[in-house]
């Protein structure tokens, strides 16, 4: 299945020097990604590496060669605790946002396995243990939204109908 080569391959380049993937989500032709970094060029490295491990695996996958991604990633800075709240809601809700509502989270993000939701633990029993993404290090990812409240499943990011 492709949803679970892609996550063997993000979880494989989920942290490298100064780059980690928190948390995620993949839809049927794009992905959405919360990384931190320690400065925009470790963040663009990160990315371009994460890119090709992906890309590569994905061509094994498919037995064929070629681009993967149509463009390069889009980046926006998370400065304050709504910010983030904000956005974490709208890469583990994401599939909402395309029409697709699940009971709990999304089976296809890290949503199992982040540990911000209102109700206690979404983590189904085929579930592998370990998240397929890093730890958060950075205070407005670990603590910080909470201040916003935390994430319900019935909830869904703007502009989802």
């Amino acid at each position: 299945m492709p949803y679970r080569a892609l996550c063997v391959h993000l979880e494989r380049g989920c942290e490298k020097r100064g780059f980690r993937v928190v948390e995620y989500s993949v839809q049927s032709n794009h992905v959405h990604l919360i990384v931190e970094g320690s400065d925009r060029e470790r963040i663009a490295r990160g990315m371009q590496g994460l890119c090709v491990r992906i890309a590569r695996g994905m061509n094994r996958l498919w037995g064929r060669k070629g681009a993967v991604f149509a463009e390069r990633y889009h980046d926006v800075v998370l400065r304050t605790p709504r910010q983030v709240r904000a956005a974490l809601l709208y890469v583990l809700q994401n599939c909402r946002k395309h029409g697709v509502r699940f009971a709990r989270s999304d089976p296809y993000s890290s949503g199992p396995w982040f540990g911000g939701w209102l109700a206690e633990d979404d983590r189904s029993p085929g579930l592998p243990r370990r998240k397929p993404a890093a730890r958060a290090a950075t205070w407005l990812l670990t603590r910080g939204w909470r201040r916003w409240g935390r994430l319900g499943w019935h909830e869904s990011p703007r502009g989802a109908g």
